[in-house]
């Protein structure tokens, strides 16, 4: 395998879109697992995260929406818009935890306030205290994603589902963006989950996995859309661990662990709505068949999802090493990142001196009337020892 001695920026390489994460969720550590008082979720502390990603030159962020250890993320994604300058507000939402219209309105007014930098991420999942069928909650999902298109882009919201019905003037719910409002970002991998995206969204975010199950994913979202006349662009939420060489980033990940109680990880883990979901559990999956050094591919260590619901491995490496693995997902399709490491503004600083600026980034658009194209890639099959 070439492994390059400098790093490369190729000018075929197309851009991407770069984001970084914000802890609205109390999962910041220095040690896996370990709770430290000073990277718990304050305000204070989710803002300095945004303000050095804007900084940076990162060009949107994730703001999670969690209940049982989160702040709220509509109310965080309003102040931030008074404190960043150039970095979109990827901002969660859980369909059907607020009233259509006035979830419709709320973020047009954030939209407004950020000029603009809004995104948001569809979350489909049971909303606090409590259970439903997953087909219930997945079209709970496509009704409130079609009242927001309505409200943003007609007229009228004239709307009738199974859910909610509504005949409402929508002027008071313009967003700032006029070309159909903020870019609609979601990842699930259940039938009906991908079916949503292929059908309603505009980009499809996925969790760390091998090379060849991303591809097949990519590959089905492909077809789903384009039998609903649409096209996606695809996103990889992963964590990043960069260090001069790889024994140092190796050495990262050992000392992230060192302090791991399995069972407070454990619980810890099974905090979040999520942890249960389909793509939690192929994650897991992945680390059960890893060896001993939780390593499911070269590069890509999963030893985070241990102690984490959702993301739950982290490519590993030297600065050359990182930017070879990123440069193969993006001759696979992928066009956006959403990267965090441990704890967040260190290892956020340590990414954007060493990496970052030998990728090309751009805001994305709103969908650009293409299909990825799928490339085969061939898998890593050396530099990680088992």
């Amino acid at each position: 395998m070439h492994l390059m001695t400098s790093i490369e920026i190729r000018s075929e390489d197309p851009k991407v879109e770069m984001a970084w994460f914000c802890d609205l969720c109390n999962g910041d550590y220095e040690y896996l697992g370990v709770p430290d008082p000073k990277l718990r979720s304050s305000f204070e502390h989710c803002a300095d995260i945004i303000r050095l990603a804007d900084r940076l030159g990162f060009q949107n962020i994730l703001l999670p929406s969690s209940y049982q250890v989160g702040q709220d993320t509509l109310a965080f994604a309003a102040a931030a818009s008074q404190f960043t300058t150039n970095i979109s507000l990827l901002t969660a939402i859980r369909c059907g935890e607020i009233h259509p219209p006035m979830l419709a309105r709320t973020l047009s007014t954030l939209d407004h306030m950020l000029k603009g930098r809004l995104n948001i991420n569809i979350i489909s999942s049971d909303l606090p205290g409590t259970v439903r069928d997953s087909k219930e909650r997945y079209q709970i999902s496509k009704e409130v994603i079609e009242i927001l298109r309505q409200s943003w882009t007609r007229d009228q919201i004239d709307f009738e589902g199974k859910f909610y019905k509504f005949k409402l003037d929508s002027d008071p719910v313009k967003s700032y963006q006029t070309n159909g409002g903020p870019l609609l970002y979601f990842g699930g991998i259940s039938e009906d989950a991908r079916q949503l995206c292929a059908e309603y969204c505009d980009v499809f975010l996925m969790w760390p996995e091998t090379e060849e199950r991303l591809s097949e994913t990519m590959a089905d979202l492909s077809r789903r859309a384009a039998l609903a006349k649409r096209k996606i662009d695809f996103g990889l939420r992963i964590h990043v661990i960069v260090r001069d060489t790889e024994e140092e980033a190796r050495e990262a990940t050992r000392k992230l662990m060192s302090k791991l109680d399995l069972q407070r990880a454990e619980e810890i883990k099974h905090r979040a709505l999520d942890s249960n979901s389909a793509g939690v559990q192929r994650q897991d999956e992945l680390r059960k068949n890893a060896g001993s050094d939780l390593f499911i591919e070269p590069y890509i260590w999963s030893g985070i999802g241990l102690a984490r619901s959702g993301c739950g491995s982290a490519i590993v490496g030297t600065p050359e090493q990182v930017l070879e693995k990123i440069n193969r997902y993006i001759k696979m399709g992928i066009r956006a990142f959403i990267l965090s490491g441990y704890p967040l503004i260190d290892e956020c600083k340590i990414f954007a001196e060493k990496v970052l600026p030998h990728i090309q980034t751009v805001s994305l658009p709103r969908a650009q009337g293409r299909i990825p194209s799928i490339e085969p890639v061939t898998p890593l099959t050396t530099g990680v020892r088992k």
